[in-house]
């Protein structure tokens, strides 16, 4: 198979589409995502039998649990798909937004305009309802987009994309909107992230590996985040039983995603208080701990903590914790081994939270909240294409707007430059 030309023709039908739904009505983009939303729960156990199909080949192959947790389409996970895309058509839609108009001395009056980028190239692994949130994203904020799952997920994939091309054509338009590459040769990566003439922006979501490889190679502009290595930080004011609380949900709600917690840092004047406790909760759902000399002190079942283990993302069972006399080193040490993606204090001082939420250089920084809160469908977004890390463009979430971009326009009355 000539994977370069299948790769080029794609882009070519989704720059001819994305001029198309560039100047869609939100009415009718609208109804292209409920009937995509219909049509997944038409197939719901279609959509179910072919996800078993992934299941069962990765857990032939040996994939980790974490990989395989992600690969799962539950009912639950269904419903959100369908959730998610009607939350999104609730949003107000941002293409033809104009903000910040004024006039200048000369008379002009100058503001911007909110527009799509074009054509979105979207590269993913394990999750098969990324393929749900990325082409609803895209069709929203009047984007074609060519979607590239991994190989793990190719039939869940595919049956996913057979209800949105259903759903396309149900509301009488082009399934060129949305393609999903059916193959799952590497060279289809290769070729879609170079594809500069027809494609605008790239979006990787995956493990680092993919990402770094992506971020390295592409000749396309990128949107990324590499890694998610989160941390709490409890405060010495920290409610113990928010503190509790937190930190449990943070690290074991699930582990295997971006959000989660991977550092738990503590203040030494309550540590004595709050680990043990967490410890006991910990231990009890199988978490490994891997702690600091005066962690494993208060831990005896705590395993001592390499200069790796700041590093790492564990994406399983596994909590590093480290005890600090301040949260000047809870900041340093934050702003040193973290990915610059989500952080949480717990605390009851004003002061504190206010300078940690100034001072930590993170998409995400919460008080008192968990880090799995760190979420596009959490923040109210509908759904999210990824969590940016980058800081430019778009950082944190990356819903309808991050989408987007902005021109300037001008509004003239016979204006000339004098």
């Amino acid at each position: 198979m000539d994977i370069k030309g299948y790769i080029y023709g794609l882009g070519q039908k989704a720059r001819a589409a994305g001029r198309v739904i560039s100047r869609m009505d939100p009415g009718k983009k609208n109804l292209v995502l409920l009937k995509i939303a219909e049509q997944i729960e038409v197939e719901r156990n279609f959509l179910t039998q072919e996800n078993q199909k992934d299941l069962k080949a990765g857990q032939e192959r040996g994939l980790e649990n974490a990989l395989l947790d992600r690969l799962e389409l539950t009912p639950g996970r269904i419903d959100a798909m369908i959730e998610g895309l009607k939350q999104i058509v609730a949003l107000p839609d941002p293409v033809g937004e104009i903000t910040d108009m004024a006039y200048r001395p000369s008379g002009i009056q100058v503001g911007k305009m909110r527009v799509p980028l074009g054509v979105i190239g979207i590269i993913y692994e394990s999750r098969p309802n990324v393929t749900i949130d990325a082409a609803a994203l895209c069709l929203k904020s009047g984007n074609a987009c060519i979607l590239r799952g991994g190989s793990e997920a190719i039939h869940s994939n595919q049956a996913i994309a057979e209800c949105i091309k259903k759903g396309l054509q149900g509301a009488g338009v082009s399934t060129d909107v949305v393609q999903v590459v059916n193959i799952t040769d590497r060279e289809a990566v290769s070729a879609l992230i170079s594809l500069n003439q027809f494609v605008d922006v790239i979006i990787p979501r995956g493990g680092k590996s993919l990402i770094e490889r992506i971020s390295n190679e592409a000749t396309v502009p990128v949107i990324k985040h590499l890694d998610g290595i989160c941390h709490v930080y409890i405060d010495s004011s920290a409610d113990p039983e928010k503190a509790v609380n937190i930190a449990f949900n943070a690290k074991t709600h699930r582990y295997g995603v971006c959000n989660a917690m991977e550092t738990l840092l503590v203040d030494e004047k309550i540590a004595p208080e709050v680990l043990p406790r967490l410890a006991a909760k910990y231990l009890y759902e199988g978490v490994e701990l891997r702690g600091c000399l005066k962690t494993c002190a208060l831990i005896p079942e705590c395993n001592r903590a390499t200069e790796e283990d700041w590093q790492t993302e564990y994406l399983a069972p596994i909590l590093s914790i480290r005890i600090l006399e301040s949260i000047d080193e809870a900041i340093a040490h934050i702003n040193q081994y973290s990915s610059a993606h989500t952080e949480a204090i717990v605390t009851e001082n004003y002061s504190k939270a206010r300078r940690f939420l100034r001072e930590v250089d993170s998409s995400s920084v919460m008080v008192n909240a968990s880090t799995r809160f760190a979420d596009g469908f959490e923040y109210g977004l509908g759904a999210e294409i990824g969590i940016s890390t980058d800081k430019l463009h778009a950082r944190g979430p990356v819903g309808l707007e991050g989408l987007t971009s902005v021109k300037y326009i001008v509004l003239g009355e016979g204006h000339i430059r004098i």
